[in-house]
């Protein structure tokens, strides 16, 4: 008897397994509920994008992250090629100090001391990196957890609320990101703001690349890039821009013509030693033009191809000079010195100090906008 009960037992176990809802993974690995929780009193949870290519781009909206993006190799194969995390906890500020695939606000890059001047008031903003403001402040828009406006699995729209005082910025300030898939393999993002008191507003998205998909084994030192600048804008050696705008020419960081990352990174050159490597803001030649290609990065290893797009004036292009493998990602990879490149559209960086460049203020009746491109390809 004792043998027929455990046998029944057994045979509705298995009945009750084979009804139960199963996780069904991501294409880039990622489990869903690893994703769910609440944060700030909002609902957190991962976002999926696909398209009728097979691409798919996985976002939450705990700062507006993006966790992965899966695209085809050459051989068919789906690669993974930005860095993250596998679960929100590892995202939280009490976890991991990181910007992986963040919306970064209300300004991307540095501020001068992390001072502003708008109509003749000064504001004082966090100094968190070499006395500088950068990213909008240790709590920038990367650590808030954002409203879901829309969704559906081609595109996820974000809220941002931010009140006056938000990180010693002025104005209060509303904004949105708008996560977009295309057929033709692309991911666009489009940035909108509005305020109600003088500000100032630089957004951009801090996804770090790797187009091999191993960033274990893989450095972007062997991968090429094409920037078209004729210009970028030098930095002392607490990465805050002079205020000049030098030519490319001649030195390690003309890529106007495709050339390996790596092909100059260790010369000797006053800017590289600054930057401890490329971490610099290249100054467009496209003249806001966002039909014409700012940058491409392609991985020879995989085929892989990704054209940048833009009406922003400036790219800030960053190669991990700073990874070191303390920090562990998505499937337990370290991740390592130089084995991912970030490609931040952007106003330059300091441009609320620097008159001479493009305005970055954003005033009451006036919406701020922004997009980039980033599209994919095989060669």
């Amino acid at each position: 008897m004792k043998k027929n009960i455990l046998t029944i037992l057994a045979a509705a176990a298995l009945v009750l397994a084979a009804c139960a809802p199963k996780q069904t993974l991501t294409i880039s690995g990622l489990n869903p509920a690893d994703f769910e929780d609440t944060r700030d009193g909002i609902p957190v949870a991962l976002y999926t994008l696909t398209n009728a290519s097979g691409m798919e781009v996985c976002i939450t909206n705990f700062g507006g992250r993006i966790v992965s993006i899966a695209v085809p190799d050459r051989e068919g194969t789906m690669r993974d090629v930005v860095l993250g995390f596998d679960k929100i906890a590892d995202y939280y500020p009490e976890n991991n100090n990181s910007n992986f695939g963040a919306l970064i606000g209300r300004y991307g890059n540095r501020i001068n001391q992390g001072r502003i001047t708008i109509d003749g008031t000064t504001y004082q903003l966090p100094q968190n990196n070499y006395g500088h403001c950068l990213h909008g402040g240790p709590d920038g828009w990367h650590y808030k957890t954002l409203q879901v406006e829309e969704a559906d699995s081609k595109h996820l729209k974000l809220r941002v609320d931010s009140p006056d005082g938000d990180a010693g910025f002025p104005g209060e300030v509303t904004a949105f990101v708008t996560y977009t898939i295309t057929n033709d393999n692309a991911l666009e993002l489009e940035y909108e703001a509005t305020c109600d008191a003088p500000t100032v507003i630089n957004l951009t998205n801090h996804s770090y690349f790797n187009l091999s998909g191993d960033p274990a084994g893989h450095a972007v030192t062997e991968d090429e890039l094409m920037i078209s600048a004729s210009g970028f804008t030098p930095v002392d050696s607490t990465f805050m821009t002079t205020g000049e705008i030098a030519p490319v020419e001649g030195t390690p960081f003309d890529f106007r013509e495709a050339k390996l990352i790596g092909a100059d990174i260790e010369a000797d050159n006053e800017q590289l030693r600054n930057g401890h490597g490329y971490d610099h803001n290249w100054v467009l030649d496209t003249e806001c033009d966002d039909t014409r290609v700012a940058a491409e990065l392609y991985c020879p290893a995989t085929g892989i191809d990704m054209k940048v797009y833009t009406c922003e004036p400036g790219l800030q292009v960053y190669v991990g000079n700073f990874l070191d493998g303390s920090v562990t990602g998505k499937k337990g990879v370290a991740y390592d010195f130089r084995h991912a490149i970030c490609m931040e559209t952007q106003h330059y960086p300091d441009s609320p100090n620097k008159p001479q460049w493009p305005s970055v203020v954003l005033r009451p009746g006036e919406t701020y906008r922004s997009e980039c491109i980033y599209m994919f390809s095989v060669k």
